[in-house]
């Protein structure tokens, strides 16, 4: 089955963030090719069809040709808003026409710098905005096919970041459970469910990969690696290694 990375994808307009003007009211005549039009701040409302959607930040609209979109703003609070005209292959996958972002901050991003890059003109800037507007249609295609996650789902992720950024900290089931929210038992059960693994047993996995990583291309010697991982007996950490790896850790850098 094709995905939408499939499907050429053309700018027909310089992709933009308006800020909109004191009186404006958008009432453009039925498009002539797709719209991605992106709420970053302000508010207001925009009537499609029979429906009247209610605009503020992270509100995402994907309008296809023939669409008749009204819009207004709150005077007070008026709209910025990224908007890109574009032309997609025949029958690619595209997201609903209304979509309330999650991850706004990496939308933002995208927007910026898809409006930047387009803006800057020359081939390579061309194809850097195509590419920006074809990451942001699969951001809100990821988004509608996968639940929304819970606040639990959330800390349990921010965890597993954590100690895959840093697996030399000195990490403790209870005290990840705390940054999780939750019980040790809880929190353990949780970790297995989405990693496969026992908390302790992931920390090890991950210093042992870092471990052969800092090996193969660092100079560090391995007392200084062993140190830099929470190990304080170097002799542990080297049998730990070839427990994991199947070699002692100097046969790296034999050769």
């Amino acid at each position: 089955m094709k995905n939408i990375s499939d499907f050429p994808l053309r700018l027909n307009s310089l992709p933009t963030i308006y800020h909109c003007e004191r009186g404006w009211r958008w009432s453009p005549p039925p498009l002539r090719d797709y719209d991605f039009w992106y709420v970053l701040d302000g508010a207001g409302e925009l009537a499609l069809a029979n429906e009247t959607i209610s605009l503020k930040a992270g509100v995402c609209l994907v309008f296809r040709p023939g669409d008749k979109p009204r819009a207004t703003q709150d005077p007070v609070r008026r709209l910025v808003v990224f908007a890109a005209h574009f032309d997609i292959g025949k029958n690619a996958p595209l997201p609903a026409r209304l979509n309330r972002v999650r991850d706004t901050p990496f939308l933002n991003a995208l927007a910026y710098h898809c409006a930047a890059a387009g803006h800057r003109g020359g081939t390579l800037c061309t194809e850097q905005s195509n590419l920006h507007l074809r990451q942001m249609l699969l951001l809100l295609l990821q988004e509608n096919s996968e639940p929304a996650p819970s606040p639990v789902d959330l800390a349990m992720r921010e965890v597993i970041d954590s100690i895959e950024r840093e697996p030399g900290r000195r990490w403790s089931v209870d005290t990840l459970a705390r940054q999780a929210h939750l019980s040790r038992s809880q929190f353990t059960r949780r970790f297995t469910s989405i990693t496969g693994l026992p908390p302790n047993r992931f920390l090890v996995i991950v210093r042992m990969a870092r471990a052969r990583q800092l090996i193969e291309e660092t100079t560090m010697t391995l007392s200084q690696i062993a140190d830099a991982l929470h190990y304080r007996d170097v002799y542990f950490f080297s049998r730990q290694f070839k427990q994991f790896s199947g070699m002692p850790p100097g046969n790296l850098r034999k050769g």
